[in-house]
């Protein structure tokens, strides 16, 4: 009997680094992550289930631990859990009715950080990141150069640029230029 590979998925930014002392630039971890359609009588089951409250309100986010849901639409969220729990189970147990699909493979993250942060993201992105404006929480989609992403604001230094893997290495790339750009 011939041998069985296995195959392992490798991290799509695997081993990447860059940015400047401005602006840092690390993949963020492997992360589950969960595109939630629900209507607005099924949020309160869904925040039990989940264990954070399902913001309403547009660019908002709440995050428990290290699980975040974002709002991307009257009827959208996205969910990250950077521990890689089983969302879609929590979901499934809110008994309500639901669409959840699982893009965990989908997507990957960056992490930009550091003063010069801002500056980095709109080197290809047109949205006011100032923090009176886009303060720690928020959230939207948006483009970046030409692919779509979903920014999160964590900290007031630093966000989880969330791109679809496909687009990783040009979102990256993008992200390196401005973060030498925003070191000078």
């Amino acid at each position: 009997m011939a041998d069985q590979a296995i195959a392992t998925r490798k991290a799509p930014l695997a081993g990447r680094r860059g940015g400047s002392p401005a602006a840092i630039l690390t993949p963020a971890e492997p992360a589950s992550r969960v595109s939630l359609r629900a209507g607005a009588d099924a949020v309160p089951a869904l925040s039990a289930a989940l264990g954070v409250t399902i913001p309403v309100r547009p660019k908002t986010s709440a995050s428990t631990g290290r699980r975040h849901v974002l709002w991307l639409g009257p009827d959208e969220w996205l969910v990250i859990d950077e521990d890689g729990a089983d969302l879609m189970a929590a979901a499934a147990s809110s008994g309500t009715v639901h669409a959840a699909v699982d893009v965990s493979h989908r997507n990957t993250a960056v992490i930009v950080s550091g003063p010069g942060a801002e500056a980095a993201i709109n080197s290809g992105c047109p949205q006011d990141l100032s923090l009176s404006i886009f303060p720690v929480g928020a959230c939207s989609r948006t483009i970046f150069g030409k692919a779509e992403i979903v920014l999160f604001r964590t900290a007031e230094d630093t966000f989880r640029v969330e791109c679809w893997r496909s687009f990783s290495p040009f979102v990256f790339g993008l992200l390196a230029e401005g973060a030498e750009e925003a070191g000078h």
